[in-house]
């Protein structure tokens, strides 16, 4: 029994180094391991710190003024596109004044009664553009509303038709059963007339002895777009010496330099009695209807 139990003991004791050293080769492995993992050679990587942006400055743009609406005012020649349509469309015959040279297109803003900037033109003799600029200036300036400013050959010159749409005209050599002076002394036909806001200030037309084209409007009393003696519109245009109506019967939306139409030499020219204008229609005891 003895002898049995020591040879137990021995072999354990020769067995107990071997596991120690085998022991000891582990955990030497491990530490070597650990060592390689945190070797000051190779420092440990940390994740990068979050990028922060740096907030540009907004920069708010300096607003830009609104410019003020102007009258703008342009004028050229009439080309020969454009007179050939007016003749097309009967504003000129071989009976009418020979003003082809003399003419000028006036293209210029203007305050429609919805409130809004337009663009209109009006076709005017030369001499009278840099007065006809000014007076719109001031209608523009003061807000004075108008209803459509288009030339004659957009209505294939038919004055009723301009009338009826509120048109405001200048220029045309009306055809002889439209309301007409003598063809070659008619300021429209010199272009040195103007209807303005037709709807709003009529004519009493002497055939027919109605309003034309409308008398809805003819009391004069204050409205939006209409011309009152001594008011805003009245005061531009004799300023430079137009003259308002200028015939016996009530023609409220015209304004002409005079008849006959004679070249216009601006509101500062001398008028003597001689070549003051005549009432239309007076040398036959009648009232001719507007030129």
């Amino acid at each position: 029994m003895s002898s049995g139990g020591r040879t137990h003991a021995r072999g354990f004791g020769r067995g107990l180094p071997a596991v120690l050293a085998a022991g000891a080769l582990l955990a030497a492995g491990c530490s070597a391991d650990a060592a390689a993992e945190k070797d000051s050679s190779r420092p440990e990587r940390s994740a990068p710190p979050a990028r922060t942006e740096t907030p540009t400055p907004s920069s708010t743009p300096t607003p830009t003024p609104t410019p003020t609406p102007s009258l703008d005012a342009v004028v050229t020649e009439i080309t020969d596109a454009q007179w050939a349509r007016m003749v097309a469309a009967g504003l000129w015959r071989k009976e009418c004044p020979d003003v082809r040279d003399q003419l000028r297109r006036v293209e210029m803003n203007y305050l429609g009664f919805d409130g809004e900037v337009h663009r209109g033109v009006l076709v005017v003799n030369q001499d009278v553009t840099a007065g006809v600029i000014r007076v719109f200036t001031r209608l523009f300036e003061a807000g004075f509303p108008i209803r459509r400013m288009v030339p004659m050959e957009e209505y294939d010159g038919d004055l009723n038709a301009s009338l009826a749409d509120d048109n405001t005209s200048a220029f045309n050599c009306r055809r002889a059963e439209q309301i007409n002076a003598p063809f070659k002394e008619s300021p429209h036909a010199n272009g040195r007339a103007i209807d303005i806001n037709p709807f709003e200030n009529p004519w009493k037309d002497l055939r027919t002895k109605k309003w034309s084209p409308s008398g809805k409007y003819a009391a004069r009393t204050p409205g939006k777009g209409k011309i009152l003696e001594g008011g805003l519109v009245w005061k531009a245009f004799t300023d430079e010496g137009w003259i308002w109506q200028d015939i016996k019967v009530a023609d409220y939306m015209h304004f002409d330099t005079g008849y006959p139409s004679e070249p216009y030499k601006g509101p500062d020219a001398n008028r003597t009695a001689s070549s003051s204008p005549v009432p239309r229609g007076s040398a036959s005891g009648g009232a001719t209807p507007a030129g």
